[in-house]
């Protein structure tokens, strides 16, 4: 099978959705989960992190071409890595999942961030330079990318608010039962509606019809040469 008649049977769209659908996974996992406790919130978040570290790896050969492979390698990489530690079993406790979760949503909020905004500003090539130039990202793919880096990085700034050693006790008289309100609870809570809002913005970007002036990358203009 040639790279072309790979890249048309994997697409973009089909990686969105592929996140999308761990992303709501996630969601629905911890929605749906009475213990909202370290261990379970990093069980969620190890599956979540490398079966979508395994699909932007697989993107690497079939999507992108060399030398706009850069932002999707270092977040394949970023969010393996935090996969694999939070399944650590020794490691799930109230910090771990702190630390380890805002350093993930930084680090892959700004990798997208970064490149999706790059590539929605046009980059002056020279006429002698166009041969080796690579085809920017196109406008739609970078407005996702930034969306979703900016939707990550709110994610380590929320996870960041909530102090872990949080602690309410409360009671609800219908249930004649008292409950406590913890830091992780909120924590574990938090990642899963930043999962929900993942799963339904990349679902709808992976399912949006786009038009051909949409996807196409914005025209560099060559530099002009300065005459002596």
């Amino acid at each position: 099978m040639s790279t072309a008649s790979a890249a048309r049977t994997f697409e973009v769209r089909h990686v969105q959705l592929s996140r999308a659908l761990f992303a709501a996974i996630a969601a629905v996992m911890i929605t749906f989960s009475p213990d909202h406790s370290a261990a379970v919130g990093m069980s969620v978040f190890s599956g979540f992190a490398i079966a979508t570290g395994l699909v932007l790896l697989l993107s690497l050969w079939l999507v992108y071409p060399a030398g706009r492979r850069w932002p999707t390698t270092l977040l394949a990489i970023l969010t393996i890595l935090a996969g694999m530690a939070s399944g650590i079993s020794v490691w799930r406790t109230n910090e771990v999942f702190f630390v380890l979760v805002i350093a993930w949503a930084v680090t892959t909020g700004a990798v997208e961030l970064v490149s999706g905004w790059r590539a929605l500003r046009p980059v002056a090539v020279r006429p002698e330079q166009a041969r080796f130039a690579v085809a920017p990202m196109p406008r739609s793919e970078a407005r996702d990318a930034v969306t979703v880096g900016i939707i990550t990085l709110v994610l380590a700034l929320g996870l960041a608010l909530v102090p872990t050693g949080y602690a309410l006790d409360y009671y609800i008289e219908d249930a004649q039962q008292g409950f406590t309100l913890t830091g992780i609870t909120i924590g574990v809570g938090i990642f899963g509606g930043y999962a929900a809002i993942v799963a339904v913005y990349l679902g709808i970007a992976g399912f949006s019809p786009r038009k051909p002036a949409d996807d196409a990358p914005s025209q560099d203009l060559p530099a002009r040469e300065e005459v002596a």
